[in-house]
């Protein structure tokens, strides 16, 4: 049942911020019309009776891999042992109202596939393949007393590691050859990598540069993990699409977003997840000692940013148990953000971003039929998004959940 009809609903569009009355006509999984008094043409009709409309959420940063934050344990994990994880976290990331999501590291083609072809419910996977680390870098997840690399060709590792301008772009190509949808580099330390500091920057300008020239080859762009403003502002200047994370931005950076039409994904919420339980879900000591580095200083990057007029996108980068706190982003970016630019974040902004603008986040004719109805109104409480229980409907592609 793809085909359907919904009555008496008030239609937010995020785009235009404002509300319609009236009923939404959904066929072969895209959004067909919208008006008052649709024709059933005997399709099931669904009557909301007032409820709010709204297009699918998008989180632009998941790894649906990740089934524990001890990342140094995946490479040694069966691979069909973490598939079935994978489907079980995509499950539930539908559940939550997120229709489309892009995995940023972990997930691959057999995935995104599987989940294509209706062999499993969950939201449609936009996959990078594993991200390009340089050796020491936040995808090299060896201890120091480890010598060798397992880069097993499946999708148990999140990370792959390649030095040198020859190797990167060799990396590069094959991630685009197994369709990578975008590429992810580490460009900067990060949290729950064992022997790299969050401060440093990483990768050469020369690599950077040629992960870039890849990717704009093949029509896509390069999401780059960076912290520090030294980090971002250099990601930036040498073309990178979208900063993960951003916590230690500065107002250059702010000046280099809007320059370069570039967009920031910040993740509040797993840092905050991080320190409450990270340790009871494998996070090393090691690497929960380093999340205060971080946690206070993304709410003012979200508030510098959004001030500077930057494009914003949903992240959650949540691992293993802590994955059920996905929706609690949107009460920690209602802090410093109006509800309107929150849900834009997860809707038309991140469809910008994924170069999908018309085909989901909108409510306009021709795009995927992908909805939420809400028992409320995120305009004026935006905890309505952060609380599935108050999910009328989750439609994806024209059918209920």
């Amino acid at each position: 049942m793809s085909a359907l009809l919904l009555r008496n609903a008030r239609l937010l569009d995020p785009a235009a911020g404002e509300y319609t009355e009236g009923d939404l006509r959904c066929a072969g999984g895209r959004i067909v019309e919208t008006g008052t008094g649709l024709k059933a043409d005997d399709v099931p009709v669904i009557d909301v009776r007032g409820g709010v409309v709204v297009p699918g959420l998008i989180d632009a940063h998941v790894h649906v891999t990740a089934s524990t934050a001890d990342l140094g344990s995946l490479p040694a994990q069966s691979p069909s042992y973490v598939a079935a994880h994978s489907v079980n976290t995509m499950g539930r990331m539908l559940e939550r109202g997120f229709t489309t999501v892009r995995d940023a590291s972990g997930a691959d083609f057999g995935l995104a596939d599987a989940q294509a072809e209706g062999l499993f419910r969950g939201p449609r996977l936009l996959f990078c393949g594993r991200a390009l680390s340089q050796t020491g870098g936040h995808g090299d997840s060896r201890g120091r007393g480890t010598y060798r690399h397992d880069d097993h060709p499946c999708c148990a590792g999140l990370g792959r590691i390649a030095d040198g301008v020859d190797a990167v772009r060799a990396a590069a190509r094959d991630e685009l050859r197994k369709g990578a949808h975008h590429l992810k580099v580490m460009a900067s330390g990060g949290v729950a990598s064992p022997t790299d500091r969050i401060d440093s920057v990483q990768y050469s300008a020369e690599e950077l540069r040629a992960i870039v020239e890849e990717a704009e080859g093949a029509n896509r762009y390069v999401a780059a993990h960076a912290y520090t403003a030294r980090a971002v502002n250099r990601a930036l200047e040498l073309g990178v699409r979208s900063i993960e994370h951003g916590n230690l931005l500065d107002d250059r950076s702010v000046e280099l977003f809007l320059e370069h039409d570039a967009f920031l994904v910040p993740t509040l919420v797993t840092y905050w997840a991080l320190k409450e339980e990270g340790r009871e879900h494998g996070l090393p000591e090691s690497s929960w000692r380093k999340v205060d580095e971080v946690l206070g200083a993304g709410l003012a990057a979200l508030e510098r940013a959004a001030r500077g007029g930057v494009k914003i996108v949903y992240g959650s980068d949540l691992l293993g148990g802590m994955h059920r706190h996905q929706n609690h982003e949107f009460r920690l970016r209602a802090e410093v953000q109006r509800p309107l630019d929150v849900l834009r974040s997860a809707t038309s902004v991140a469809a910008e971003l994924v170069g999908m603008t018309g085909e989901i986040g909108t409510l306009a004719p021709g795009a995927h039929a992908d909805l939420l109805v809400l028992d409320g109104d995120p305009l004026a409480d935006i905890g309505v998004l952060a609380a599935p229980e108050r999910f009328r409907a989750i439609i994806q592609g024209g059918v209920p959940l």
